[in-house]
């Protein structure tokens, strides 16, 4: 007896998992050139400093930290003269953490 052939659906079809970022923004100085904050997703947390002048993007602790560097960066690039300190944000990361 011949089996019906199951019917797949193409990798490239299938919706990406996505994880949402929170981004708390905790000191700012557009004079010295940074931004402090926090980001999570899922169960994660960490610290980030940017100092944007320098082109210098610091998170800590390094648990996941290849997770959200680079996401995190874009979010901050596009979104910097609409942060402000006690702001709170989030992005979309296109991956399941």
């Amino acid at each position: 007896m011949a089996h019906p052939l199951k019917k797949t659906t193409p990798v490239s079809a299938l919706p990406l998992p996505q994880t949402t970022a929170y981004v708390r923004i905790t000191r700012q100085s557009w004079q010295q050139g940074h931004i402090e904050g926090e980001v999570s997703a899922s169960h994660y947390l960490w610290q980030f400093e940017w100092r944007f002048k320098d082109g210098e993007l610091q998170v800590s602790p390094s648990l996941g930290r290849a997770l959200i560097k680079e996401p995190l960066g874009r979010f901050l690039e596009q979104q910097d003269y609409q942060l402000e300190p006690g702001g709170d944000y989030s992005f979309t990361l296109r991956c399941d953490i």
